[in-house]
């Protein structure tokens, strides 16, 4: 729950972005050491299953401690609105998960790295419609006087960390995959022998 007196600052948000941004960099290295290429694209499925998995259980986090002093000022049509929607919305991630494996697993680069930064990209449509279209900054309370641009700034680091995040589990359900499957190496991925 979100304290009704709570008042935030674009200065705060930019602090806020800075510091995400720092996080978001520091793991997408580990991520980007830890996933090379061929085992990246190994995650097909697990990147699916991954986000079904991550953004399912953030939103039902989010319904729980933020519903009613965030999203229902600025959502359409409110009263109509309740979980079974708000989980249905989230059936969107699985298929954005799958077109960033998919881009990152052809652009030059690493595909860990360009993932997280896709996935930092697909943050901008989402609060650009938050923010033009639904009115955020100006029907939440605590965002009255918060510059789009420093929103902006911290939701690019933001999904970068949460993509990451995404990544991380797949590769944690490809890992436990090939460690439990008869004959199954858990190092490479591939069949001993």
């Amino acid at each position: 729950m979100i304290p009704e007196d709570l008042r935030l600052t674009s200065a705060q948000y930019w602090w806020i972005a800075g510091i995400t941004a720092l996080l978001a960099g520091i793991y997408i290295v580990v991520l980007a050491r830890r996933i090379q290429p061929d085992r990246f694209r190994q995650l097909y499925w697990p990147i699916v299953v991954a986000s079904a998995i991550f953004w399912t259980a953030y939103g039902l986090l989010l319904f729980a401690l933020a519903w009613e002093s965030f999203y229902v000022k600025f959502l359409p049509d409110p009263s109509q609105r309740g979980l079974a929607g708000s989980v249905l919305e989230l059936l969107l991630y699985p298929p954005i998960g799958l077109a960033l494996w998919w881009l990152a697993s052809r652009l030059p680069g690493k595909p860990a790295v360009t993932f997280c930064l896709l996935g930092g990209l697909e943050a901008l449509p989402e609060h650009l419609w938050g923010i033009y279209r639904l009115g955020m900054l100006e029907r939440v309370p605590f965002l009255r006087g918060v510059s789009a641009t420093s929103v902006l700034a911290f939701a690019v680091p933001e999904y970068m960390l949460y993509w990451g995040t995404v990544l991380g589990l797949a590769l944690l359900l490809r890992t436990a995959w090939d460690w439990l499957r008869p004959g199954g190496n858990w190092r490479t991925g591939r069949r001993a022998g």
